[in-house]
C-alpha cells in the first residue's frame, strides 16, 4: 500500500474517532484504546489463564499442560487459542451478536481476539475458515457470527478469509441444546471441502468453543484435504 495512502487512512481514523469517539458497549462510557469498550470493563473481562495447550479447557493447576480428554484421544487439530472464559460480560456479547443482530458487537470482539492472536498463534495460517452454517441457518439469522468475526480478525492480522473451501451440508441440530456425545454424532459428517482448496496452514474460527466437537469435526474435513497445521480460534472458550 502506497505510504500516501497509509498517511490518508491513518489521517481519516484519527479524525473519525476524534468525530466519534468510540462509546462502551457495556456501560456507555468512553471507549478506551479504539476500543468500543471503557478501561474499566477490558481490565474485568473473563481473562482464559492457565488452559491446555491443545483444546484450550480451563485448568485449575499451572503444573498440568493437557486435559484429561487430549491426553487419552488429542483432537485433529494442534492448539485451540481463545483468550477469554465464556463468562459474563464475554457471554453477553457474544449472544448479542449471535441471536441479536448487533454487529458491531463483531468489530469489538474480533479487535479483542486479534489484539490476543498476535503474542499466541505463532506463524499466521495462510488462510482464516471461519465455521460454516446451513444455508436454512443463515437464511433464519441473516448472516454467520463466525464469517462477522473472521473478517476483523483477518483485517487486523493480514490474514485473508477463505469462507467458500468448506460448506456445511447437513443441517444439525443446535449443538448447544446437545451434551457432549450426542454433539460429536450431531455434527459428524457435516462439512464439505470445496474441490481445488489447498493450504499447509489454516486457522478455524468460531465465536466460542464448547466441547469443540464442531470445530474437530471441521478440522477433519479440511486435514482429508491436506492441511497440515490447523488452529482453531475462538473468542471465548466454554469451561
Amino acid at each position: 500500500q502506497p505510504i500516501g495512502a497509509r498517511m490518508a487512512y491513518r489521517w481519516l481514523r484519527e479524525l473519525t474517532a476524534f468525530l466519534y469517539p468510540p462509546t462502551c458497549l457495556l456501560c456507555e462510557s468512553r471507549g478506551h484504546d479504539d476500543l468500543d469498550l471503557c478501561r474499566a470493563c477490558v481490565d474485568a473481562l473473563p481473562r482464559l489463564g492457565n488452559a491446555c495447550a491443545r483444546c484450550a479447557l480451563p485448568l485449575e493447576s499451572p503444573d498440568v499442560n493437557l486435559c484429561g480428554v487430549c491426553q487419552r484421544k488429542p483432537p485433529v487439530f494442534e492448539a485451540a487459542i481463545a483468550p477469554y472464559r465464556y463468562h459474563a460480560p464475554i457471554d453477553h456479547l457474544i449472544q448479542q451478536l449471535k441471536f441479536h443482530g448487533k454487529l458491531a458487537h463483531a468489530r469489538l470482539l474480533g479487535a479483542l481476539l486479534a489484539e490476543h492472536l498476535v503474542s499466541k498463534a505463532g506463524v499466521l495460517p495462510e488462510c482464516i475458515v471461519p465455521v460454516p452454517l446451513h444455508p436454512r441457518r443463515i437464511r433464519s439469522r441473516g448472516f454467520n457470527q463466525a464469517l462477522e468475526l473472521a473478517r476483523h480478525v483477518g483485517r487486523r492480522l493480514r490474514v485473508p478469509v477463505n469462507h467458500r473451501c468448506v460448506r456445511r451440508i447437513r443441517h444439525t441440530d443446535a449443538q448447544m441444546d446437545l451434551p457432549a456425545k450426542a454433539r460429536r454424532k450431531n455434527i459428524r459428517g457435516a462439512f464439505e471441502v470445496a474441490e481445488g482448496f489447498t493450504a499447509a496452514r489454516v486457522a478455524i474460527l468460531d465465536d466460542v468453543m464448547t466441547t469443540g466437537a464442531t470445530v474437530n469435526e471441521l478440522a477433519r474435513a479440511i486435514r482429508r484435504a491436506g492441511v497440515v497445521h490447523i488452529q482453531v480460534w475462538s473468542v471465548a472458550r466454554a469451561d
